[in-house]
């Protein structure tokens, strides 16, 4: 059991969200390239282990020309005391009251928004919560020769310095790259003691680049932090689902209370399916078949007790049937993967 990786934060925004064709209160205008268009932008928690992940919590982001508009936020019934939080705020506060509520968290993971905000690590660091956040290529670190760019410090890595390593497994077998890693120092005599990393990923394919700034109390093996920075997939795949089958995104709201109650409700149904799917597994995949996915689950509820017009044994040969084709579908891609390239 990976302890550093077990029980990982990741917290992202959302992706926008159509709104219905009349405009209502709740709407958020972001700026695209070219044009504006209408979306709402939330930041979510996910908690994950090797066993699963599911969402833990969500803050809705409002910007500035929302929060010095008071007419307007009390017309969507945004509370008097919500004012401007950056996402980094956000997240900040989601993630520490979740470690104030005895959730246990080693490390902590996110994209690019968060890794470069020094409050953010700061507060981790003060809890001695690890992280492993993704940094701009421009983002500068510190080293015993000065401030330099994580692109300059990749560009001086010998050969020798990178080696293989997957990141977890994904549909389509382990998600391996090439990594390597330089101990940065502490960005001034205040810093909270530790052990500090430029981590660097690079795709064995297009020889693409990304960087991740790590801090932990302890220290840790290149491995590891491989293994937290590859725990941010399990966000994407939480909104994957979650807006397929729980409707994450199919709500119309009109204030900020209904908001949040239709994104607890889903967030709640979520979590139901992933505990149903994690309590399934038996940890082998010997029967030839694949374990239940929440997907599955999902189907099987509809089918069983909302809607039942089968008998539950025709409903149960059509889920074996399709948990065993996609075993052996999977079972050829982690074959395909597994070949040497020549």
């Amino acid at each position: 059991m990976d302890n550093l990786a077990e029980g990982t934060y990741s917290s992202l925004p959302l992706s926008p969200i159509k709104p219905p064709q009349r405009s209502t209160p709740t709407v958020i205008y972001e700026q695209a390239p070219g044009r504006i268009e209408n979306s709402q932008i939330a930041v979510y928690l996910t908690y994950a282990t090797p066993v699963g992940h599911a969402f833990l919590d969500r803050a809705l982001y409002l910007p500035k020309s929302w929060t010095i508009d008071p007419a307007r936020c009390q017309q969507a019934g945004v509370p008097d005391e919500v004012g401007f939080s950056t996402k980094p705020a956000l997240a900040k506060r989601l993630i520490i009251d979740a470690l104030d509520a005895g959730v246990p968290a080693p490390s902590v993971t996110g994209d690019e928004v968060y890794g470069g905000d020094p409050k953010l690590r700061s507060a981790l660091e003060t809890r001695s919560t690890g992280y492993v956040f993704a940094v701009a290529c421009d983002h500068r670190v510190t080293t015993p020769t000065g401030r330099v760019r994580a692109d300059l410090l990749a560009k001086s890595l010998p050969k020798r310095a990178w080696q293989p390593l997957s990141a977890g497994d994904g549909a389509k077998g382990p998600r391996v790259y090439d990594w390597a890693w330089i101990e940065i120092d502490a960005e001034d005599d205040k810093a909270v003691p530790g052990h500090r990393w430029l981590v660097i990923r690079r795709n064995q394919r297009t020889r693409e680049l990304a960087y991740y700034r790590c801090w932990n109390s302890e220290p840790a093996a290149l491995a590891r932090l491989v293994k937290v920075a590859g725990r941010r997939w399990s966000t994407e795949e939480n909104f994957q689902t979650a807006k397929t089958l729980t409707g994450l995104d199919q709500h119309q709201v009109r204030s900020w209370g209904s908001w949040h109650r239709w994104t607890l409700l889903a967030m709640l149904a979520h979590a139901f399916l992933t505990v149903l799917a994690v309590a399934h597994r038996t940890g082998t995949l010997s029967t030839g078949l694949i374990t239940l996915t929440r997907n599955e689950i999902r189907h099987l509820l509809t089918t069983l007790v909302l809607a039942p017009v089968h008998t539950v044994r025709y409903r149960m040969h059509w889920s074996q049937w399709r948990r065993r084709h996609q075993y052996r579908a999977r079972h050829s891609h982690y074959q395909r993967r597994s070949r040497p390239t020549p």
